[in-house]
């Protein structure tokens, strides 16, 4: 079977699953603040947790553009960047666990997270400082075979239920990449508390304010070596952003469905509102972006596939970002336009959406840093 016969089926198995199992629901979840924890069951049942992962330890090994047929149908047919958000969550707080921990680690923690027994979470952002990394502050200091923590992390997505936290600590000099580690901590550990985070959007994902008084860690919990955190961060980081790329599409072709649904049906003056002009060239605008995105982000998966991930590369995937969140902006901000008083209204897709668009203009870095960080992998 050729890569794109199994992406087209995977999409297809996505795409009903969101249909079925999450679209319905995104409203009353959104209320409730949380959806159910029996979706990561839900999810792994099918395989969709574990796409990606190395089959010894309960996934399927997966090329990027096979994992991006996953985003897109999750989020164009689930329509929820809350439960995008937090049911993919082990996908940034897992890498790091699959690439630097020991064996004995991995078979503890990965398997149990693929079949959606467990949620894994990433921890990095401080009250102090988000995009500066290299400026962190919690620290985890060595006593005996443990490590100590103590600090605060905050944003921290699927951070209220987490079972398993990849969290990034000082363990070296007071400032500076050069001191920053990797260590997963468990959910229970005593010492750790967390406090819920109100949101705009992404309602049913909680958020959380994590706080480390004294936790303690036993070193084989150290991801790679200690002070050598910060790339593996920064590496974590690319595959973080191409995932929002990928989800930011799947948004915007949503908002798109929505719009072309409702301008069919719609009538004003005595005709639909596609029969309009000016409504037929905003949905042509929004197919001018959705498709110069696709093709885009078709074209760096296929560059990361044959293992080009060199510099220029890493300030694809940065732009790519941009390009995609800003289609996603353009998508929701016209299709909340063409629905009119509706698209105003909670329960419409462009309304959630819209509401949901920023968190992913700012979230796995803000379009100010991944310009400069572009400038910087092309020498402008």
């Amino acid at each position: 079977m050729t890569d794109a016969a199994d992406r087209e089926m995977l999409y297809d198995t996505v795409r009903r699953f969101a249909t079925e199992h999450i679209a319905p629901h995104v409203t009353t979840w959104d209320e409730a603040g949380e959806f159910p924890r029996e979706l990561y069951a839900q999810a792994a049942e099918l395989g969709l947790l574990g796409i990606g992962y190395p089959e010894h330890l309960g996934g399927t090994p997966a090329t990027h553009g096979l994992r991006a047929a996953l985003w897109l149908a999750l989020c164009r047919h689930g329509a929820s960047g809350g439960v995008l958000a937090s049911l993919l969550s082990h996908n940034i707080g897992l890498p790091p666990v699959v690439a630097l921990g020991s064996a004995a680690l991995q078979q503890q923690v990965v398997p149990e997270v693929l079949a959606g027994r467990k949620i894994a979470a990433l921890a990095i952002t401080e009250p102090g400082g988000g995009s500066d990394v290299a400026a962190l502050r919690t620290r985890a200091r060595r006593d005996g075979d443990h490590y100590v923590i103590d600090g605060e992390k905050t944003f921290i997505t699927s951070g209220m239920r987490a079972d398993w936290l990849t969290v990034a600590v000082r363990t070296g000099e007071e400032k500076g990449a050069s001191g920053i580690s990797l260590l997963l901590v468990p959910g229970d550990s005593p010492g750790l508390t967390r406090s819920r985070l109100d949101k705009m959007g992404w309602q049913c994902s909680d958020t959380a304010h994590l706080f480390f008084d004294g936790v303690r860690v036993p070193t084989s919990h150290l991801l790679g070596a200690e002070g050598e955190g910060f790339r593996a961060i920064m590496s974590n980081f690319n595959g973080e952003r191409l995932g929002i790329a990928c989800g930011a599409l799947g948004f915007a072709q949503a908002c798109y469905d929505e719009a072309l649904s409702w301008s069919q049906q719609r009538r004003t003056f005595g005709v639909t509102l596609n029969q309009h002009q000016v409504i037929r060239h905003k949905l042509v605008d929004m197919q001018q972006r959705i498709r110069s995105t696709q093709a885009w982000l078709d074209a760096v998966a296929a560059r990361v596939d044959s293992g080009d991930t060199g510099a220029d590369w890493v300030g694809e995937v940065c732009v790519l970002k941009n390009h995609a969140t800003q289609t996603m902006q353009h998508c929701a901000d016209t299709a909340v336009q063409i629905l009119g008083g509706m698209g105003f209204m909670r329960g419409t897709v462009s309304e959630r959406i819209y509401r949901e668009v920023k968190v992913l203009q700012i979230g796995g870095g803000t379009e100010e840093i991944m310009k400069e960080l572009a400038a910087r992998q092309w020498r402008i």
